[in-house]
């Protein structure tokens, strides 16, 4: 091969570099605006679920959502009894302020030994996937939407209480929270059975379902809120020019002026927090500042790159014209 050919095959490596390095930028900043910036759905705040239900006529209104709360503990503290439910007293208080304003509903706490058993019986073909998760916490995420597609209803997490009756939510067929910014919520969910969008859920579960070297990542983007927000997305993509209406998201927002909660309160959790979720916390609070530096590392990357090659090009070349040179100075002397 001549000169000319190696350089226009360097020539060409280093641009079909430059083209992946920006293919992999654009996916991951596609992604990422999916995932943690802008989300599809209808928008609702609390007091907009209070006062449609308010001010709808009677006999208007259609019952989507069957009157039942699910809540789930699995005690990883004491897994010789999977049927323990002894539970902080700041959770119980917070299930009791649940059950007391929904004494008609069905409320259900499923154990470590019912959840197992739940999903053995009715998704015999998941059990594997469901035994086989590195972290416990993947387990309930995993629960929590097979609960959804199979009996619908209202699920809360334990950190969670509720501040009034949840009758005016049982009207949207299926909802999740959304806390305002970053992904969506899947610690309060809503939904009639059977929707198909629990169906991509629970479907994706095992595709997603891979270990991404750190606990974050791995609990979040394979069965957690990354995981739900990425399936919301692409189930909104799925059904955009159909006659499928767009599902809803309830604000939950905690950020100061934001949207009360008529509904819903918080208490402490974080049963699930490794020693990386401060870093991907801070990440999500500062996600413009991480996406501009990203991008702006990833392009000196590429800089340093290009300019590196082109010092070992030219160091090359002049190595090659020296021995040149002096290949001429022996065979004159000769």
């Amino acid at each position: 091969m001549g000169i000319r050919s190696c350089r226009l095959a360097r020539n060409a490596s280093l641009l079909l570099f430059a083209c992946c390095v920006l293919v992999v930028a654009v996916y991951i900043s596609l992604r990422a605006r999916g995932i943690f910036l802008e989300h599809a759905g209808v928008t609702l705040t609390q007091d907009d679920v209070a006062l449609a239900y308010e001010h709808a006529k009677e006999g208007s209104k259609t019952q989507y959502i069957p009157r039942i709360i699910h809540q789930i503990y699995h005690n990883w503290h004491d897994e010789d009894d999977p049927d323990n439910t002894t539970m902080p007293a700041k959770w119980k208080e917070a299930r009791e302020s649940c059950i007391s304003l929904h004494k008609e509903w069905e409320n259900i706490l499923w154990t470590t030994k019912t959840s197992r058993e739940f999903i053995e019986k009715k998704y015999p073909k998941f059990l594997k996937t469901y035994d086989g998760f590195r972290y416990p916490v993947q387990r309930v995420d995993a629960l929590r939407y097979y609960l959804m597609r199979y009996y619908g209803g209202i699920y809360i997490d334990l950190d969670n209480g509720c501040r009034a009756n949840l009758e005016p939510l049982l009207y949207y067929p299926t909802w999740t929270t959304d806390g305002g910014h970053g992904t969506l919520s899947n610690n309060i969910l809503g939904a009639e059975p059977g929707h198909p969008f629990w169906e991509l859920v629970t479907n994706s579960l095992k595709s997603y379902s891979w270990n991404y070297l750190l606990p974050y990542l791995t609990i979040s983007y394979a069965t957690g809120q990354w995981f739900l927000t990425d399936v919301w997305q692409t189930y909104h993509a799925k059904i955009k020019g159909k006659k499928e209406p767009p599902l809803t998201r309830i604000m939950m927002d905690m950020r100061p002026g934001a949207a009360p909660w008529t509904f819903f309160t918080a208490t402490e959790g974080g049963s699930w927090n490794n020693w990386d979720n401060d870093v991907f916390g801070w990440i999500g609070s500062h996600l413009v500042i991480v996406v501009f530096g990203g991008a702006a590392a990833l392009a000196l990357q590429v800089a340093v790159f290009c300019l590196t090659w082109k010092v070992i090009k030219a160091y090359a070349g002049r190595r090659a014209r020296y021995q040149r040179l002096q290949a001429k100075d022996v065979e004159s002397t000769d």
